[in-house]
């Protein structure tokens, strides 16, 4: 059985549309119909006249599409592809720190790396790709609460300006970059610009010659004079990269262990994973209405914010 031409043939069959982040493997990047960052996926998600959306990514990805999308089927491959990011953030935890921190009337701005249930209690979603202008719109005469990635709520204060109490979380692939793991890259490919994602410690940050998003990774390395780069983020971006930029470098950012960072999780979706979705058309992502309807307040303010 030829997968990629049965992936094809169901997704017609099931007016499906196939969504795949920018770390799902190379397979799944090639038969999808939009590649791109949270944000992009998001924007698609919303737009999308399909009646199924195949999402390729992590748990909460599909919840996002679900919440924009409620009488739309959503389904994922694996529906144990979590996220170390979005497990340091529970809704309970969240909850309960805004009621013991009442005073501070705190306006909740929340990366979308967090469940349905912790954007229901957001004011308002952010990627990594509008944080900054998210962050820009929320009225100044309000404390900010940052959840759930430290070093991202920190590169934005860092952009910013603006003070935010951060949560105490990370992404378990971006924080196994290590200053010393980045000075060995620089040494070993001298004439490569070092490009890291923001959920990136300070340390790596600080030695990188550009800070962005994935998708800004695209146009950084597109427009820049360099030939090669070093990317400081997770492995499945080279792809992508490799694809659309054919005539330039690109290094994967080592880390302290291994020669590229790789997220356990995004890589628990397969092509034969994605081929049983579409045919069996489950796993399904399913959101109380209640929930869903909360959460979507925060996640339509980011998509008109980020216009």
């Amino acid at each position: 059985m030829n997968l990629f031409s049965e992936i094809q043939r169901l997704k017609k069959e099931r007016n499906a549309v196939i969504l795949a982040h920018n770390y799902q493997i190379a397979a799944i990047q090639e038969v999808a119909d939009y590649v791109g960052d949270s944000l992009g996926l998001s924007n698609q998600a919303a737009q999308t006249d399909a009646d199924v959306i195949a999402f390729c990514g992590v748990h909460f990805m599909g919840e996002t599409a679900k919440i924009v999308n409620p009488s739309k089927k959503v389904i994922l491959p694996d529906l144990n592809a979590g996220c170390s990011l979005a497990d340091s953030c529970s809704a309970e935890a969240l909850e309960a720190f805004l009621k013991k921190h009442v005073e501070k009337n705190y306006y909740v701005v929340s990366y979308i790396n967090c469940s349905a249930a912790v954007k229901a209690l957001s004011d308002v979603i952010c990627t990594s790709g509008n944080a900054v202008k998210i962050v820009s719109h929320v009225p100044k005469d309000r404390n900010i609460l940052f959840a759930p990635d430290q070093n991202l709520g920190a590169w934005v204060i860092e952009q910013t300006g603006r003070p935010m109490e951060l949560w105490k979380g990370n992404c378990h692939v971006h924080v196994e970059f290590t200053r010393d793991s980045i000075d060995r890259a620089r040494k070993d490919h001298p004439d490569a610009k070092v490009v890291a994602h923001p959920e990136c410690p300070y340390a790596v940050r600080l030695l990188a010659d550009e800070v962005c998003s994935t998708e800004k990774m695209i146009s950084y390395c597109k427009n820049s004079p360099a030939t090669a780069f070093v990317i400081v983020t997770e492995e499945g971006m080279l792809h992508r990269l490799r694809r659309e930029i054919p005539g330039k470098t690109f290094i994967p950012g080592p880390t302290d262990h291994c020669a590229c960072a790789e997220c356990r999780f995004m890589k628990m979706n397969t092509l034969e994973k994605l081929y049983r979705c579409l045919r069996d058309l489950s796993p399904e992502i399913v959101l109380p209405e209640k929930l869903r309807a909360r959460a979507e307040m925060p996640l339509r303010r980011m998509l008109e914010w980020s216009k």
